[in-house]
């Protein structure tokens, strides 16, 4: 084996164990950053539970009913039949 073998054979075991390290690293970072993201969504939990069981208890808000119509027609009017709603689209200057 020539030294120039042996530089190159060392860079490539160098760039790995580089990038062994980094790989590492990387996840400590990631593991610290969620390990603080759970502190702090365990701590506004804490705060909010704390606050909740200070206020006066609050009567649940009744949900408004919507009331969903079918169609578009009064309940008092009759259906109009076919061949007036024709005429009357085409008095009304429509074409059908």
């Amino acid at each position: 084996m020539t030294k120039e073998d042996r530089d190159r054979a060392q860079a490539r075991f160098d760039k790995a164990a580089k990038a062994v390290q980094d790989a590492k690293s990387g996840k400590a970072e990631r593991d610290a950053a969620a390990k603080a993201v759970l502190d702090n969504m365990a701590k506004l939990k804490a705060l909010r539970l704390a606050r909740e069981a200070t206020e006066p208890q609050r009567a649940p808000a009744a949900k408004a009913a919507k009331k969903v119509r079918s169609s578009t027609k009064r309940p008092d009017e009759k259906p109009v039949a076919l061949s007036e709603w024709l005429a009357s689209q085409q008095n009304g200057g429509r074409r059908t």
